[in-house]
């Protein structure tokens, strides 16, 4: 008799980007050029003092278990960054190292949900928030983002939510956004602050591109006040500081919520690796202008993608305000050529040109409330974002190719037009 999988590993739905990157370097392992712009990858190397602090820590020994909450020092220069970039009430004692921020999806779920928990989550989300969810049998209520609102948490979502879940407990916040790229203002967490200050609903905050707000700064739920006791927190080195493949962040909370975050690590992954947290810390004390100039390329990169795409006809795109991304509304698109904006993403990979392919996201990645766009990263050279947006308005004008792939694939034929 075969050995049978619970019922929540049969049931998982992984992360998109690295299915559609897989295919991607498939088709590339087969001889086709692919502008790759799936994944929220940076294009730069890992910053020079992180880079040198790490090698010289595995020489130094570096490479045996280390306290579960992290080093002290990687931990008081995270409380001592956050305090002083976002305003945020830190110190080491509030910091917990761990290995990048999704892990904190899973800590922040272990330690507040309860079976049948009602957890708020704004759609397009991204793609971990509803697994990691499952895993604890909580139930997530889905608010959906408008294009109209800039994609901002609109606080009569919230009001609902509280007002009418049988067993609110949690809110997931994610500013600047991941995928839409919106950003969520002050007075928006204002607002949300005060509506569940003192309640026992948690939130989790997940803030990986704090870097990336293209107009005035970031913003946290945590620096509001009295909300550490209610706040995780979670930001990565891998955007800001290009270190993806360290796997190394942070997170943000009370004390108290922070030894029971290190009790959750110290039973699963044990520690975060000590030379890694010395490498995050190198980057928080020198490598702030490296990083800077990375960040003001990036935009540069976000404005010419944009100012690409809303010059193709049927494509609506607003110009981000925080992220690497851009997410176009191509519902126009979708409709005249009966497919879905899956669909249309695979089909700009593999459907539309024998020797080159776009490689983006569509938006059903993110939940329903994507339906209708697609997400591309601007994590490439400008060069190649350039040639992506010359190979678009002709791919998505060969209706015969288009009737190939569908015929190929009828999945991703589109029921019933989009309401653009």
């Amino acid at each position: 008799m075969a050995v049978t999988l619970s019922q929540f590993a049969s049931d998982l739905h992984v992360e998109s980007a690295f299915t559609v990157l897989a295919m991607a370097q498939k088709l590339m392992a087969q001889g086709k050029r692919v502008i790759e712009l799936e994944i929220g990858d940076s294009p730069f190397p890992s910053t020079k003092a992180a880079t040198a602090a790490g090698i010289a820590a595995i020489e130094a020994g570096q490479t045996r278990y280390c306290p579960s909450a992290g080093l002290p020092a990687f931990r008081e220069a995270a409380a001592q960054f956050v305090a002083s970039e976002y305003g945020i009430p830190a110190t080491a004692d509030n910091i917990i190292a761990g290995h990048g921020a999704k892990v904190f999806e899973l800590l922040f779920c272990e330690a507040f949900l309860n079976p049948g928990d009602g957890v708020l989550v704004f759609g397009p989300y991204f793609p971990t928030y509803l697994p990691n969810i499952a895993r604890r049998g909580a139930r997530p209520w889905i608010a959906d983002l408008q294009q109209r609102h800039a994609f901002r948490p609109q606080l009569a979502d919230v009001e609902k939510f509280l007002a009418d879940d049988p067993r609110p407990k949690a809110i997931f916040l994610n500013s600047p956004h991941n995928p839409t790229g919106g950003v969520t203002t002050p007075d928006d967490l204002r607002g949300i602050a005060d509506l569940i200050r003192g309640r026992d609903i948690a939130i989790f905050s997940d803030e990986p591109y704090d870097r990336m707000v293209w107009e005035g700064r970031h913003h946290s739920i945590a620096a509001q006040p009295d909300m550490l006791n209610q706040t995780v927190a979670a930001y990565t080195f891998s955007k800001s500081y290009s270190m993806s493949g360290w796997r190394i962040g942070f997170a943000v909370t009370s004390p108290a919520l922070a030894n029971t975050l290190a009790g959750l690590i110290n039973t699963s992954l044990s520690c975060a690796p000590p030379f890694v947290q010395m490498a995050g810390q190198a980057a928080l004390l020198h490598d702030a202008d490296e990083r800077n100039a990375n960040m003001r390329a990036f935009h540069g990169k976000v404005r010419r993608l944009v100012d690409g795409l809303n010059a193709i006809d049927g494509v609506r795109c607003l110009m981000p305000a925080g992220t690497f991304y851009a997410f176009p509304n191509v519902k126009s698109i979708c409709n005249r050529l009966a497919i879905t904006s899956h669909g249309l993403a695979l089909y700009l990979l593999a459907g539309a040109d024998d020797r080159l392919g776009v490689a983006c996201l569509g938006g059903e990645c993110f939940g329903e409330a994507g339906a209708g766009f697609l997400r591309f990263s601007c994590a490439q050279s400008d060069e190649a974002i350039e040639e992506a947006i010359a190979f678009l308005p002709d791919a998505v004008s060969r209706q015969e190719q288009v009737a190939r792939f569908l015929s190929q694939s009828p999945e991703h034929r589109l029921p019933r037009p989009y309401h653009e």
